[in-house]
């Protein structure tokens, strides 16, 4: 019987095991500071698991581990926060620029008109469509057993009656 070196790495089952502990230790505490600082409880859980991750990665021991996991995740937390404002302004100034083109002259009122004109032209089944998904918030399913077609079938066509109206649209802004 083989014994195994004492400098050489534990079988991935042992490994696995201390992961698993490490995790089960440390998990809570982390997800409570990320709470506490603010994080919703949807992306506090995302966060918690990368920042555990990364102290993993890291072989962090367990004397480092509570203060090394909360700066980790706090800094996980704040960089995603960034991301999201960075592509938030630029939807708002994407936003602004389109409104700008389209919309600033009238308040929008027009747009509002031509899509209304363009809904009332579409085949009934198309109109309902637009109507159940935009005005009733039916779901693909809801509307797929309504319309007797697949949910894929729904999908492919909301598409086409997004094209029309988008087409009709500009043919009557003169764009």
């Amino acid at each position: 019987m083989n014994a195994a070196r004492a400098d050489s790495p534990p079988p991935p089952a042992a490994a696995d095991d201390a992961a698993a502990a490490f995790v089960r230790r440390h998990q809570r505490g982390v997800w409570r500071f990320l709470r506490a600082i603010g994080c919703p409880a949807h992306a506090a859980d995302e966060v918690a698991q990368d920042a555990l991750l990364v102290a993993l990665d890291r072989a962090v021991g367990e004397a480092e581990a509570a203060g090394f996991l909360r700066q980790a995740a706090k800094f996980l937390w704040l960089r995603r926060q960034r991301d999201e404002g960075r592509q938030a302004l630029r939807l708002a100034e994407l936003g602004e620029r389109l409104w700008l083109r389209d919309c600033a002259h009238d308040d929008g009122d027009g747009l509002l008109a031509a899509l209304r004109l363009c809904i009332e032209a579409l085949p009934p089944r198309s109109r309902l469509a637009v109507e159940r998904t935009y005005g009733d918030d039916a779901g693909r399913a809801e509307l797929a057993q309504e319309l007797g077609i697949g949910e894929h079938g729904v999908r492919t066509l909301l598409q086409r009656v997004r094209a029309a109206l988008r087409a009709c649209i500009d043919r009557r802004l003169g764009g």
